[in-house]
């Protein structure tokens, strides 16, 4: 009974190394990154593709067949990675990675499919939905790992903005309504109605195909365009403010690391490949993090030559001096 137990988790420890690929030397793992990707790719290709109709009325059997097969590919990723949970120290438990957002997306890839079987709906619907196989790259990606993370981190400021752009957009309309009903009652002839000029006005699109004709209307009109500028503004600010943060702390992570390789005073082969592990999983150039060791180095040398207890430099022995 033992035995089975440790094979068990032999076997999970395995399965976790080649899908979550804690080695990022190791080729194996990393063939089977790229093999999902290009299966991701595919599908969504295929999705694309299907919207042809000529394509799909002469393909379809090649169609139905390949997503057949990479539903089942997908369905047994998901269901193995839910397996070797445990296995990750970043979750308590199988179902805090359930909730986790790289699983609601892997989990979002097939639920399309799986809901065909038990309820038969438009399947062109479905098939349309299955673009949102797209978001299982983010697992693969660092960039776009950084923006997922940003949102995440972000998520009460920008529900904020949100919530302002609600209210703006309830008085525009109000407004618009006010000003503009009698003159164009097709066009602004309920607050409802007015909304649609809303919104195109607030985020400053402007389609043109609704605008107002008094002067009321005009001057009103040009006062939430303004305001449209600085809305459109708000969550480009969060955003980028949120990247930037977002990098700031995957650079001080970067540094940290080598630090911690020169605290022996040089920096080893295994300590490069950890080094180089990280990068690729932070996402970040050779270019930084060749400054970040430039840093790091011109530091090191710069404490060699001082009192740790003081910090003043410390005095030249006699014979080294030119």
């Amino acid at each position: 009974m033992i035995e089975t137990i440790s094979e068990h988790k032999n076997l999970r420890a395995k399965l976790y190394w080649w899908l979550e690929r804690p080695d990022r030397s190791a080729t194996g793992p990393w063939l089977l990154e790229i093999a999902l990707i290009l299966l991701i790719s595919l599908n969504v290709t295929a999705v694309i593709l299907e919207t042809v109709a000529s394509i799909y009325t002469r393909w379809h059997l090649a169609f139905d067949l390949f997503e057949g097969v990479s539903l089942i590919v997908f369905v047994a990723e998901y269901a193995t990675r839910l397996w070797v949970a445990p296995e990750d120290p970043n979750y308590k438990s199988r179902l805090d990675w359930i909730r986790s957002p790289l699983a609601v997306i892997d989990l979002l890839a097939i639920l399309p499919a799986l809901l065909y079987l038990f309820f038969p709906m438009d399947l062109r619907i479905l098939r349309t939905f299955r673009m949102l196989r797209l978001l299982k790259l983010t697992r693969y990606s660092p960039a776009l790992g950084m923006l997922f993370a940003v949102f995440e981190e972000e998520a009460g400021s920008f529900f904020a903005g949100f919530f302002i752009l609600m209210v703006m957009l309830v008085f525009a309309a109000s407004g618009a309504w006010i000003a503009e009903h009698d003159a164009q009652p097709e066009a602004f002839g309920s607050i409802p109605a007015a909304m649609w000029w809303a919104m195109a006005t607030l985020t400053t699109v402007g389609y043109g195909d609704v605008t107002p004709v008094t002067v009321a209307g005009k001057l009103f009109g040009a006062l939430i365009t303004v305001i449209g500028i600085g809305m459109a503004a708000l969550p480009a600010g969060i955003l980028a403010s949120g990247l930037n943060d977002q990098l700031h702390r995957r650079r001080a992570r970067m540094e940290r690391e080598f630090r911690a390789a020169l605290e022996d005073g040089d920096i080893c082969d295994d300590d490069e490949k950890d080094i180089e592990a990280l990068r690729k999983q932070l996402g970040l150039s050779h270019r930084a993090a060749n400054h970040i060791r430039e840093h790091i180095h011109s530091e090191a040398q710069s404490e060699a030559g001082r009192c740790k207890a003081c910090g003043q430099s410390l005095p030249v022995p006699e014979g080294t001096q030119d």
